[in-house]
């Protein structure tokens, strides 16, 4: 079994970008495009806006900058905005050398900061995005001002039973129908005809992703964060308990800020006021 990521086969690489070219689309024109060598590979950047302090930005697993096209618009109003493709998943980045560990995800990220000459970076991630931004935040955390959780998955809490009862199937039988049930309930509407989810699905199906598994960090580990933390979470959401999520995270890290947003479900910002007040909080919290 290769130890690195890659598309199953060229067929399979050239429907992804097809998808992966209309879901950039829904996107802002980036201000600069940049592809980062580092020892693991090349990670894909846009850059967005360039004021204030840097923002960068972290997608759910699979999702690639894609999925910030709601948000990207209004963060760079006010600051430098840094859209990642998060190297070993499907994207515009292009996995190399296996990762030994978590660490060195974290590394490889550090590597892409150092190179751009980035410091003081808010570093905010959606979903599984959240928990690189707190595995940066434990490993390698001296290039960061703060991180953003949104709605982060596997940190604080576990899956839910049922992402397994809803997802494998999808997984096994791999049909449009089980995919776009499994979306309506994770999301909480039906979004698989959004380009966004539609290259989720695209990754899942085309791209054999070879990364460490993800899973919680151990309270020791979270205690250690030092940075500022914002973390918000979708009250309805599935994936996980998302009020014992909350609650915990505030009892490992009293100096996190927490909120939960009682009608976003997973999908954070799914919903135009929810999304208001995501642009809201990440924008005073990163000054």
């Amino acid at each position: 079994m290769r130890n690195i990521g890659g598309f199953r086969n060229p067929a399979a690489e050239k429907r992804y970008f097809a998808a992966y070219d209309r879901a950039m689309a829904e996107c802002p024109e980036p201000g600069a495009v940049f592809d980062v060598d580092t020892r693991h590979g090349t990670t894909r950047v846009y850059r967005y806006g360039d004021g204030g302090t840097p923002i960068a930005l972290l997608p759910g697993l699979m999702a690639t900058s894609a999925c910030f096209a709601a948000l990207i618009p209004a963060l760079a109003e006010r600051h430098a905005v840094y859209a990642i493709d998060t190297l070993g998943e499907a994207g515009r980045s292009v996995h190399k050398v296996p990762f030994e560990d978590l660490r060195d995800r974290a590394s490889a990220l550090d590597a892409v900061f150092e190179s751009l000459g980035l410091t003081d970076v808010h570093l905010v991630g959606g979903s599984t995005g959240g928990w690189h931004a707190v595995n940066q935040a434990i490993h390698a955390p001296g290039r960061l001002a703060s991180i953003g959780l949104l709605d982060a998955t596997t940190v604080s809490a576990p899956f839910s039973r049922r992402v397994f009862w809803y997802g494998l199937p999808a997984a096994v039988l791999d049909s449009d129908r089980l995919w776009r049930r499994f979306t309506a309930w994770s999301a909480g509407e039906d979004v698989l005809d959004q380009p966004a989810a539609r290259l989720v699905l695209a990754g899942i199906r085309c791209y054999r992703a070879r990364v460490p598994f993800q899973v919680c960090p151990s309270e020791a580990a979270l205690r250690s964060i030092e940075v500022p933390t914002l973390a918000l979470f979708g009250g309805r959401s599935v994936v996980h308990d998302p009020v014992a999520a909350a609650a915990r995270l505030e009892s490992l890290l009293p100096h996190a800020d927490v909120e939960i947003l009682p009608d976003a479900g997973h999908y954070l910002y799914l919903r135009p006021q929810d999304r208001d007040r995501i642009i809201e909080r990440v924008l005073a919290w990163a000054g």
